[in-house]
């Protein structure tokens, strides 16, 4: 082989290893606009509610930072003692519309009959392509 040959082999050697080695930390993930990204909703409870009979209904969202709304969804109201158990929890997956690639607000807005308001919302990063939102219903 030639100095050159070498020299040049060395050179592309370089540039790639230069280019497919990367850390990525959670601030700086990669994006991955063909993979979907995906969350997953289960709602549950491990309390004993069996004598609540209150209405409560849930209402599962996606949301971006700004609290734009890309998708939610209100599930039947139900009496609160006929929330499931952990063991026949209440799966939803849900596709992010759009694949929009930001920050997201995922999670459960619930409202008691003549009790009130509340929610459990998590944060679904850049970069994440699954999302799992666990609500044990306390």
């Amino acid at each position: 082989m030639t100095k050159k040959s070498v020299l040049l082999i060395l050179i592309v050697s370089i540039i790639m290893i230069g280019t497919s080695c990367k850390k990525y930390t959670s601030g700086n993930m990669p994006v991955h606009p063909n993979v979907p990204r995906l969350v997953q909703f289960d709602l549950y409870t491990d309390k004993d509610f069996s004598n609540d009979n209150n209405f409560i209904t849930f209402k599962i969202s996606i949301q971006k930072a700004t609290d734009e709304v890309l998708w939610d969804s209100v599930l039947a109201p139900m009496q609160i003692k006929d929330i499931p158990q952990l063991a026949q929890k209440l799966v939803v997956e849900k596709y992010v519309p759009g694949n929009d690639p930001s920050l997201l607000k995922v999670g459960f807005y619930y409202s008691i009959e003549q009790v009130g308001n509340s929610w459990h919302l998590d944060s679904f990063e850049p970069g994440e392509i699954f999302k799992k939102v666990n609500f044990n219903f306390q």
